[in-house]
């Protein structure tokens, strides 16, 4: 495709905090904190100075705004996997990632972070 618009669902440029860790064989499995620059149902871009690359599975943790559900705000579970890198970095040296959704659950309120 010759960058023409992909996307189905409605993207929410809403800022929400996220945290993943990277799921492949040979990945770091450490936790990272950050935050969705955009969102919709069906996936989220966030930056991070995390090493990913497309196809990229990865756990994620993330808070799914109001706009998004269409009635309240909900702490979901999904995995997810990395479809874009933004080829240039931000100024803090972070580069860009979209992620689809693939599958989601709520998150059970015990697991839910404070903010």
């Amino acid at each position: 495709m010759s960058g023409a618009e992909r996307r189905q669902l409605t993207r929410h440029n809403l800022r929400t905090p996220l945290r993943f860790r990277s799921t492949g064989l040979a990945a770091d499995k450490s936790e990272h904190f950050t935050e969705a620059l955009n969102i919709s149902r069906g996936g989220f871009y966030f930056a991070s100075s995390a090493p990913l690359q497309v196809g990229a599975p990865i756990e994620v943790t993330l808070r799914m705004p109001k706009e998004v559900t269409g009635s309240q705000t909900e702490e979901i579970h999904c995995t997810a996997r990395v479809v874009h890198v933004r080829n240039e970095a931000y100024g803090d040296g972070r580069i860009g990632f979209g992620a689809e959704i693939v599958n989601y659950s709520s998150v059970p309120v015990q697991e839910r972070w404070m903010s």
